[in-house]
């Protein structure tokens, strides 16, 4: 167990954009996380331009982006060379905030956060705490999917916590809501879904916020074939973004994403993409 953990490490660091050039860093990283978090219940860590995260153990997305700067390179570069000042970004399925400090941390964007697990919920909190957000970060404690009412999710799994049945162990009731139903008077530029399988009925429940021209750009942990036919007739294209070549493409391109783009009014991603500022991550500028 140990070893195929060292091992994937290894490639991780040695492949990572930000890592591979320096992987005796990133082992430094994590060989300082693993003193720090047996010390201290929670790490405060300097981040991204400024920002920092608030990161406790059991938290893989999160120390991921201690080791390597960006755990979702490409995934995360492109919101932050695409928000601006005072957009509005929502964060469907949050969990600790990463997303959300990336928007409203460094690109000052406002956030709308859904989260439904209260533990995470917390830490969520948290870091917007750290990063002085509360002006520009609402949180939502709920689940969103097709309808209004109420669905059972896990709880205490990170990042693994997802909508499941009420016989699993560890899950508890939450209020589950729609998007259309709770942003009938607003637009997002950007939404990103990262709901463990539970996209589609997300989607499902979005039919307006899809269709609405100001959402130019979302992003998908899950997608199959009805994902894909109900993003192509709201109006959006399949798209892979290159952080530095700054370059949408409509192919695969590496570095390989872990989500997928989709984006609406190709030219317009294409010059907010091009025109944004360049952002250091462990000593790379992009």
């Amino acid at each position: 167990m140990v070893l195929n953990a060292l091992g994937n490490l290894h490639r991780l660091f040695s492949t990572h954009p930000l890592s591979r050039h320096a992987p005796m860093q990133a082992w430094l990283r994590f060989a300082s996380w693993q003193v720090r978090s047996r010390i201290s219940e929670e790490v405060v860590v300097p981040w991204v331009d400024g920002q920092r995260l608030a990161v406790r153990n059991g938290m893989t997305g999160a120390t991921g982006n201690i080791y390597v700067g960006l755990h979702e390179f490409a995934d995360m570069m492109f919101p932050l060379h695409f928000l601006r000042d005072r957009d509005l970004f929502f964060d469907v399925g949050a969990n600790v905030g990463t997303y959300t400090v990336l928007a409203s941390g460094v690109c000052k964007a406002k956030t709308w956060a859904f989260e439904p697990d209260p533990l995470t919920v917390e830490r969520l909190a948290r870091n917007v705490e750290v990063n002085h957000l509360a002006d520009l970060v609402t949180i939502f404690e709920c689940a969103i999917g097709a309808v209004q009412g109420a669905v059972h999710v896990t709880t205490g799994r990170d990042t693994l916590n997802r909508v499941a049945s009420g016989s699993e162990a560890d899950v508890r009731s939450v209020r589950q809501e729609t998007l259309d139903g709770l942003t009938a008077s607003v637009g997002p530029i950007m939404l990103k879904i990262d709901v463990e399988g539970y996209e589609a009925n997300v989607l499902c429940g979005s039919h307006a916020l899809l269709v609405n021209s100001l959402l130019k750009a979302v992003e998908l942990e899950t997608v199959d074939e009805d994902i894909h036919r109900i993003m192509i007739d709201s109006g959006f294209e399949r798209a892979y973004y290159q952080p530095f070549t700054r370059n949408l493409h409509a192919a695969p391109v590496e570095p390989p994403a872990s989500n997928a783009l989709f984006v609406r009014d190709r030219q317009f991603v294409q010059e907010r993409l091009r025109t944004a500022r360049k952002i250091n991550i462990l000593g790379v500028r992009i």
